[in-house]
């Protein structure tokens, strides 16, 4: 499909085929931000505040701290940290001292958090003395290549009373091989580091992003310095008109160890200068109040998010007027949450897609009220979306057929850690295949049907997941649905659908299947039906599938 049949698509004044800005190191956003907005508030947490100036001055001494830990070109980083200034001064002063990020989720098992430290070659992992962090890395010291350990404590940025209150009381700390610094040493010193590093050239790995790990172990995508510089220059360029530099604020519940929240909501921030409004965990009460009391004008989550704030009993009590730009990822949005969300706010969401290994983003949709609801959007600048037929995964398919959707751009990373097999076969025929199925229409929108993994071979018909709990969620009484495939004697496969009601509400199977029934083929119509309290989720809150899978596999004796 030619380029200018989906730019015409575009927002006023945005061009797919302009360059983009030169590629520099991430580090320089801190350094201009802090240059331009000195005493913008940079961060808000719990009331903590701190300017970009501030924010600048703490990378440069954590980049010292570090320097005396051994980091410098090619050495990697752990953060396994949660939403506090201490991932945002890390981040920064690992890329100042000349290392690579390596974001490790909290929610991780300890068997997970081995792999990705052995694998990634990490030296150094810095973490909080909070119980549910410091005992899982206390007990990799000595592991792989891990030399030295950085505690944090939520007191550095608060007054005890305030961290007891959110996370409890300090773990106790373990002895072990290698050192362990307190973070306040780490930054104990006067930030300036001599001699400088030189600028590192543009395809040096900036970070390396683990990931989800839906099938098999987690990869790491090598993402690079003009990786991550190239997906903020195309979501600056595309919302240009529409925010407003040195003054915006948005509230940040997206884990910032997720790519999402690490390149979509802090990189750029710091890019336009905006205040972020820190929250450790998402809860739904505390993102409305905060809405309500400290103003933010942008909100960025994944669809379970915007589903609890919609599902939330006081939603219509909180005064969010101060929104103006609300943008979800990791997930397709059900329509009856876009909907609902538009109805309690009058905001419309805008959608985006991507993956980790596209820095993340691949689409954006139009924020000048001309999106079209039920797609991601538009290809993003500099980046060109072809869909690709399911059998060979070579032939591109014309506007309106369903295929594998393969990406080329700026953004992709630069492959996957130490995996040249793998990387060759994201890479196959010179593109990056995505694994998602997907509707690329003449105007240039792009819809998603479903995971290609995920996709159910019912009877010989396709049927897509996403399909059925699209139907599935506009029954009045379901907050949630996941739907997978499950072994089928007659079919092969068959849908089956796990649910969590909303409180008070009672549903029967036989009652969904006479509410599906003109909603669904009768192939799609699920063979069964679970209640559950809640569903899995991944650790950005995205309904995850995997620990379904492997539930249903074990009862069946599939191993």
């Amino acid at each position: 499909m030619a380029v200018e049949s989906w730019e015409k698509s575009y927002p006023k004044g945005v061009s797919w085929a302009e360059p983009l800005p030169p590629p520099r190191p991430v580090q320089r956003l801190l350094e201009d931000a802090a240059a331009r907005w000195p005493e913008v508030v940079a961060g808000d947490f719990y009331d903590r505040r701190f300017t970009y100036a501030d924010w600048l001055g703490l990378a440069r001494r954590a980049a010292k701290g570090f320097r005396a830990l051994g980091v410098g070109p090619g050495v990697g980083v752990g953060l396994h940290l949660p939403n506090t200034p201490h991932y945002l001064v890390a981040f920064f002063g690992v890329l100042m001292a000349g290392g690579r990020v390596v974001n490790f989720s909290p929610l991780y098992a300890p068997r997970e958090l081995r792999h990705q430290l052995v694998d990634s070659e990490v030296r150094v992992m810095v973490t909080l003395d909070l119980g549910s962090l410091y005992p899982q890395i206390a007990a990799l010291k000595g592991e792989g290549k891990l030399a030295a350990v950085v505690v944090g404590s939520l007191e550095d940025f608060l007054p005890a009373a305030v961290a007891r209150a959110l996370a409890g009381p300090p773990a106790e700390r373990r002895p072990g091989p290698g050192a362990e610094v307190d973070f306040r040493a780490l930054i104990d010193n006067d930030g300036v580091l001599a001699p400088p590093l030189p600028d590192p050239p543009s395809d040096e790995i900036a970070v390396l992003q683990y990931s989800g790990g839906t099938t098999g172990e987690p990869k790491g995508a090598m993402l690079t310095h003009g990786n991550l510089m190239s997906a903020v220059a195309m979501r600056d360029r595309w919302t240009a008109d529409r925010l407003e530099r040195g003054t915006e604020s948005v509230l940040v519940v997206l884990p910032l160890f997720h790519v999402y929240g690490m390149s979509m909501v802090m990189l750029v921030a710091v890019a336009i200068g905006m205040r972020m409004i820190l929250h450790l965990r998402f809860d739904a009460e505390r993102v409305l109040a905060d809405i309500a009391a400290k103003r933010p004008t942008l909100f960025s989550g994944v669809p379970t998010m915007f589903a609890a704030l919609l599902q939330h009993p006081r939603a219509r009590d909180f005064d969010l007027s101060a929104l103006r730009h609300c943008t979800c990822g990791g997930a397709p949005l059900p329509r009856e949450i876009l909907l609902g969300f538009e109805r309690l706010t009058g905001l419309a969401i805008v959608e985006g897609y991507g993956l980790t290994e596209c820095s993340p983003i691949l689409t954006l949709s139009p924020t000048d009220g001309s999106a079209r609801p039920g797609t991601v959007g538009l290809p993003c600048p500099n980046t060109l979306i072809e869909i690709v037929d399911l059998e060979t995964g070579t032939r591109v398919l014309p506007a309106g057929e369903a295929g594998e959707v393969c990406a080329r751009g700026p953004q992709v990373m630069k492959g996957y850690w130490k995996r040249p097999e793998a990387t060759a076969e994201a890479f196959a025929g010179g593109r990056f295949h995505t694994g998602d199925i997907g509707i690329l229409d003449a105007d240039g929108f792009l819809t998603l049907v479903d995971r290609k993994k995920d996709m159910v071979l019912s009877g010989g018909f396709n049927v897509f997941p996403r399909v059925v709990e699209e139907a599935i969620y506009e029954h009045p009484a379901v907050a949630e649905v996941t739907v997978i495939g499950i072994p089928d004697p007659y079919r092969g496969e068959a849908a089956k659908a796990f649910i969590a009601l909303k409180p008070g509400a009672t549903l029967a199977f036989e009652e969904l299947k006479r509410f599906l029934a003109e909603r669904l083929g009768r192939h799609e119509m699920p063979a069964e039906m679970e209640l559950r309290d809640r569903l899995p989720k991944t650790p950005v809150g995205k309904l995850s599938k995997k620990e379904l899978v492997a539930e249903e596999r074990a009862k069946r004796g599939l191993g």
